[in-house]
């Protein structure tokens, strides 16, 4: 059990994952909650609790229980009459009947109530009379990019939307059509979705299906039960499970030459560690859909995510390797292509793929490392003492001896805290230790003592530890690392 994220230097939150279906939380709006744990300092036992999977903020989805809470039957009959109140307000199938009716009307007959995002049909403009509704040219082109048509959620704590930029569409759907695949899992990238489907109208063919799995449910508006499934990726969880998961089942089967491979682009606040598990299980569920001579490998998998996370995706997902491919997004102010030094996008890819598969445009300064054996951008020099090419963030990185390792160019070695860091970095402060023993000499996953106190499970007072949930460790992460609070530049992306 990894910690996951930490509320401050004496304790943090640890996230406990469960695979059974009799070990499923009880479920808030979002499906079934996550298990967490608050770690004290020294020798305190966190209490456990439920909370939800896909909201770090209770402000977002208050649901809170603790694990061992006896509930009531009129509080759980309460709780799902909320969890009801809060789905969609048209089934899959309606959100279809209605597009078609939608799509049939002439321009000017056609709304959108901004407000609401819904399509709206003629005799339900008068309950929408004080909105704000779009109704110019509404075609069927603008239809087809719905990303640009529905309003970017706002909440940038959990799901702040950023476009990916066409160039970084492109050069995916390029470089995964060459590789030979057929079929694109899109899970978490509508924008990528829809330009599958915008390249296979004007090709005339379809020479890359594609399946969209999403949280947002205004994506139902405009796509088939074929096409889209909501889903909650931070719990593996399909919204509507018997329909949804047969389409899912289906997409992953191969026949001939259509290879499957998931592209994802997880919210930088989502915590590393449920989300690989889920991954992990769409994997798993590919493995059993395939023939005997391909399920002991992989499902190919590419993960979008800051380069900061690198150590904790491939603790999760050891078969991974990060390339150096910036990928970009059109309206966020500082991760777009162009960018320079510390204003470069820190957005890579995350993959199982052979990295010398993975062909960079040589025209945006990517070239072959021979001795890494795969492509690396133009400021990424080889050392020869860590025989790699160690530059993360797109800047040349110098090798420092004493460290043994290469750091950035603007980081000096500081002999108080015995390695490099910022010239104005808290000096002496930097290392956290263990919040299981306050231990320096190691981190809480190495605690001898660990295991000791999963025996000896006590109860802490204070306040509720769902309280904190906001507070994420991608903050902390990027903090150590320079970087702005992904809190407030990117949570939840369209791509």
């Amino acid at each position: 059990m990894d910690s996951e994220f930490s509320d401050g230097e004496g304790f943090g939150i640890e996230v406990i994952l469960r695979d059974t279906e009799e070990e499923k939380g009880p479920c808030c709006p979002h499906g079934p909650t996550l298990l967490f744990e608050k770690q004290g300092g020294g020798e305190t036992q966190g209490r456990r609790f439920y909370a939800c999977s896909a909201c770090r903020d209770r402000k977002d989805c208050s649901f809170f229980q603790w694990e061992d809470e006896k509930v009531s039957q009129a509080r759980l009959l309460a709780r799902e009459k909320e969890n009801q109140s809060k789905q969609p307000p048209f089934s899959h199938q309606e959100y279809c009947s209605r597009f078609q009716e939608f799509v049939s009307l002439p321009l000017d007959r056609r709304r959108f109530c901004q407000e609401c995002q819904l399509l709206l049909l003629p005799n339900e403009w008068s309950a929408h009379a004080t909105h704000r509704a779009l109704g110019d040219d509404i075609t069927v082109a603008r239809l087809r990019r719905p990303s640009l048509l529905l309003r970017p959620l706002e909440n940038k704590k959990s799901n702040a939307q950023y476009l990916f930029a066409d160039r970084s569409c492109h050069f995916l759907l390029d470089l995964l059509a060459g590789l030979g695949f057929g079929k694109l899992l899109c899970v978490g990238t509508p924008r990528l979705h829809e330009l599958v489907k915008i390249r296979n109208q004007e090709a005339g063919n379809k020479a890359l299906k594609s399946l969209l799995l999403d949280i947002d449910f205004r994506y139902a508006q405009f796509y088939g039960e074929e096409e889209f499934c909501h889903y909650n990726m931070f719990n593996h969880h399909f919204f509507n499970p018997e329909r949804a998961e047969a389409v899912f089942k289906a997409f992953l089967s191969e026949e001939g030459p259509e290879k499957v491979v998931m592209v994802t682009d997880p919210p930088f606040g989502g915590l590393v560690k449920p989300l690989a598990h889920s991954f992990s299980r769409i994997s798993d569920a590919w493995k059993t859909l395939q023939t005997s001579e391909s399920c002991s490998q992989e499902m190919p998998m590419v993960w979008i995510f800051p380069y900061f996370f690198e150590s904790r995706i491939l603790q999760c997902l050891p078969s991974f390797s990060m390339l150096d491919y910036q990928v970009d997004y059109d309206n966020h102010p500082l991760y777009k292509h162009g960018k320079t030094g510390r204003r470069q996008s820190p957005v890579r890819l995350f993959t199982n793929l052979c990295p010398r598969s993975v062909v960079l445009p040589e025209s945006e300064g990517y070239r072959f490392c021979s001795l890494c054996e795969r492509f690396v951008s133009s400021g990424n020099q080889h050392c020869p003492i860590c025989n790699a090419c160690t530059s993360k963030d797109g800047r040349g990185w110098r090798h420092c001896t004493l460290c043994n390792k290469c750091v950035k160019p603007s980081w000096l070695h500081c002999a108080v805290c015995g390695h490099c860091a910022l010239p104005d970095h808290p000096c002496g402060r930097s290392q956290t230790g263990c919040f299981t023993c306050s231990s320096l000499k190691h981190k809480h996953r190495a605690c001898p003592h660990s295991g000791k106190r999963r025996e000896d499970r006590g109860h802490t007072a204070g306040r509720r530890p769902g309280a904190n949930l906001s507070k994420h460790t991608a903050n902390r992460v990027a903090a150590k690392k320079g970087k702005p609070s992904p809190h407030t530049s990117k949570a939840r992306k369209v791509t």
